[in-house]
């Protein structure tokens, strides 16, 4: 039981909506990251909002051979792939959106992983 919030996605959703507002006030570029049982997705947002510039999951095909399963060293290549990505749009400063996530295990991978191959989060 989670209590007031009804289930653990409200929950997670609520918290993710105060740190999307803060991150829109900073107006920065955002990497927002959801992950499934199976799969890791992030996407590049602009700092409006408006618009995805680019998504990058597990569940590509040129990734798929790369990422064997959905575990800590699949979110490192991941991340590493983002950051490449990053570097070639010249975006060095972003802001990450964990959704609403604990800030452990495959998202903390995730994100050292990106600081390791030169952006700034």
């Amino acid at each position: 039981m989670i209590g007031k919030n009804g289930n653990k996605k409200t929950a997670r959703l609520r918290r993710a909506k105060k740190s999307r507002q803060r991150i829109y006030e900073s107006g920065s570029h955002r990497l927002s990251v959801f992950k499934s049982l199976n799969h890791i997705y992030v996407q590049v947002i602009t700092p409006s909002g408006d618009r995805v510039i680019k998504t990058i999951s597990s569940n590509q095909k040129n990734l798929k051979a790369k990422v064997k399963s959905n575990n800590i060293e699949g979110s490192k290549i991941i991340g590493k792939v983002v950051a490449e990505f990053l570097k070639k749009e010249k975006i060095s400063k972003i802001a990450f959106d964990r959704s609403g996530y604990k800030y452990h295990g495959k998202i903390k991978a995730l994100a050292e992983s990106i600081r390791e191959n030169g952006v700034n989060i």
